[in-house]
């Protein structure tokens, strides 16, 4: 079972293939069906939460789950881009998922407010 989430930081993905996106997320993060994903392509409208190529999302954890992230991650086989500690002590972990979007998964005290 992977581990522990607290739940969205961040998020904006848009997917080349929301089958594969969809398994992926399900698979490292338990994320259920009802979660949605949207097919990248062309828009004629633009939000500030409208984006295009290599997005980001952080999940926030317990600093306890850390290490079991890392573990979880090298179980299936995802390559950890970085692990950072941050000023105020807080810790980040990143890698990619199939469409190249950047995730995190970070722990309390990454940001003054979290």
């Amino acid at each position: 079972m992977h581990p522990k989430t607290e739940g969205v930081l961040e998020s904006s993905l848009y997917v080349a293939d929301v089958v594969s996106s969809a398994q992926f997320h399900r698979r490292v993060f338990g994320i259920s069906g009802h979660q949605r994903f949207r097919k990248g392509g062309s828009r004629t409208v633009q939000s500030p939460q409208d984006g295009d190529g290599e997005l980001h999302l952080a999940f926030a954890i317990p600093a306890a789950e850390l290490v079991s992230w890392e573990d979880w991650l090298a179980e299936n086989g995802i390559a950890v881009e970085e692990k950072r500690t941050w000023e105020l002590g807080g810790q980040s972990l990143y890698f990619r998922d199939p469409d190249r979007h950047l995730i995190e998964v970070a722990t309390p005290a990454v940001w003054s407010i979290y």
